[in-house]
């Protein structure tokens, strides 16, 4: 059972996969010449569909609140910026190799295995008597037999340069959950070392070990670095958030699930400012766990910690992604990095599993005093309110704006069989994006492409609508045809201009039909009328 939910997922995402290549939501970077692993780019319809989630966050984070500022820092910044952060000593993960394949891991993710464990002590050329004294392993997989094991460690003793090896010395143990064998093929990996995640590079005309400079890996860095003036320019005070979007670079070992583990993806951050528990206490009693309802001077780390978590859950509805979709974990204490007092991770269940979209940290004073002691500049701040000075603490939610929008997609796609005009069934492919997210908001039709009547009415209803909202203008095909294209690209409205709308039935002159991407089902509405419930529609409830 188990094996079959895992095709039906696999199954499902290749779906998906191959929507997002044929209706210009995704494609692999440099596809022409053969791609480059771990790069996307994003076609017509992704670029709008990243740019409505971006604008989404933006709006609610800043222009929604008083008490945000934004920031747009630039991608490569003074190096001792990654010194202080810990980034370059730091940031690495575990890596290991295949010995057959040479296929890079990352050995905290690799699948227990259990099985039979073949070792051999080393090899002998028949011809030459060239000997290999390397040991080898192979985890017999299942539904592979003693031969293919042995053709396996065979050609681990070519590629040690001999060219017919006479394998020595093989024994056989049972091994349960071990992470030492290659899932794909059964080879032994090579022992964990760590690997630096950033991508390097050199400023200037002369590449020498004094302009070297970074990619950087995240962009919660700059805002620590600009906090101080950023403060004094926008007059917030502390308690207060500093907001940005934009592109991160990590050198990752393996990227995997299409675009969910990219080398070159976009965040969205928000670093919020918030008083130490000490200060916190001279307005009252600090919580010791989420109190509700709005903030409070007398907030610690962990109301505030709670807060964030409650309004993150409540944008995620905003953008179609229901509660039950979602999961938290809340990261144990071996889990947390050294700064963090505590960390819960918003996780969607993917159809290759349950990943992380969002994590929220509570990051104490750590960053701003690493700045502070790395640059020699204070990151101290007077508060007025409190009469104290300090570094301020921060709650960090930090999320990606790939893996939302991946989670979208995959949230939207829908298979349905529904019946035709002739009674016949098929298969129709819906991506029901909430209309605030959709790429595009409405599809203008006329009824047939030919009678010059219609399609003037169908550009009026298109001029009309364009600068409202993101139109698409189609006459080519049959309409049902026209839906189902729209249908796909997750365009929650259609409207259809007919005789009836030139005034074929005089009761119904200027109306349209309006059809309904979720329910199919189709209305009359007064062009006059079209504006203002397609934009009550769009926007739903706030």
């Amino acid at each position: 059972m188990a094996d079959n939910k895992e095709k039906k997922q696999s199954d499902l995402m290749e779906k998906i996969v191959s929507l997002c290549k044929r209706r210009g939501f995704i494609f692999q970077s440099s596809e022409i010449y053969g791609g480059i692993n771990g790069f996307w780019d994003y076609g017509p319809l992704g670029a709008e569909l990243k740019r409505n989630l971006k604008e989404i966050w933006w709006r609610s984070m800043t222009r929604d609140r008083d008490d945000m500022a934004g920031l747009d820092a630039t991608i490569i910044m003074h190096p001792k910026i990654w010194d202080a952060s810990g980034h370059t000593t730091t940031f690495a993960d575990p890596m290991v190799d295949c010995l057959l394949s040479k296929k890079r891991f990352r050995a905290d993710q690799l699948t227990p295995l259990s099985g039979t464990a073949w070792f051999w002590t080393g090899a002998v050329d028949s011809d030459s008597g060239k000997v290999c004294n390397d040991p080898f392993s192979m985890l017999q997989l299942p539904g592979r037999d003693a031969n293919a094991v042995r053709k396996g460690a065979i050609q681990f003793y070519k590629g040690r340069g001999l060219e017919n090896p006479q394998l020595q010395g093989e024994t056989t143990k049972g091994v349960t959950n071990s992470t030492q064998y290659n899932e794909e093929n059964g080879s032994l990996l090579t022992e964990p070392r760590a690997f630096n995640l950033m991508l390097k590079t050199h400023v200037g005309p002369v590449e020498s070990d004094d302009n070297v400079a970074y990619l950087r890996p995240e962009t919660a860095q700059a805002i620590f670095a600009q906090f101080k003036t950023v403060c004094e320019v926008s007059r917030q005070s502390v308690p207060f958030g500093i907001c940005q979007i934009g592109k991160a670079f990590r050198n990752e070992i393996n990227p995997r699930n299409f675009t969910f583990r990219s080398r070159e993806f976009e965040q969205m951050e928000l670093e919020y400012f918030i008083r130490p528990d000490e200060v916190a206490a001279t307005f009252g009693t600090v919580p010791e766990d989420d109190p509700g309802g709005e903030p409070q001077p007398n907030w610690g780390w962990k109301a505030w910690h709670a807060y964030w978590l409650r309004k993150r859950l409540e944008w995620y509805e905003t953008i179609g992604l229901e509660r039950d979709c979602l999961e938290l974990y809340w990261q144990a204490p071996e889990e947390l990095a050294h700064y963090a007092r505590a960390t819960v991770d918003i996780l969607y269940k993917f159809p290759f599993g349950t990943q992380e979209l969002e994590g929220i940290a509570a990051r104490g004073c750590f960053d701003l005093s690493q700045h502070q002691k790395f640059s020699g500049k204070s990151m101290e701040y007077f508060d007025e309110a409190a009469k104290a000075k300090y570094i301020p603490h921060v709650i960090e939610p930090s999320a990606g704006v790939d893996r939302m929008l991946l989670a979208v997609i995959c949230h939207a796609y829908h298979e349905e069989t529904v019946t035709d005009d002739k009674g016949k069934e098929e298969v129709r492919v819906v991506m029901k994006f909430h209309p605030r997210v959709a790429p595009i908001k409405v599809g203008v039709f006329p009824l047939l492409k030919n009678k010059p009547e219609l399609v003037a009415k169908a550009r009026e209803v298109q001029a009309l609508l364009r600068p409202h909202m993101n139109v698409f203008y189609d006459d080519s095909g049959a309409i049902g045809r026209r839906y189902r294209r729209q249908d796909e690209a997750g365009t929650p409205f259609g409207v259809t201009i007919d005789f009836d709308t030139l005034g074929e039935d005089a009761s119904l002159k200027d109306t349209v039909t309006l059809r309904d991407r979720d329910t199919m089902k189709q209305t009359r509405v007064h062009i006059s009328e079209l504006l203002p419930m397609l934009l009550s529609k769009i926007q739903g409830p706030q």
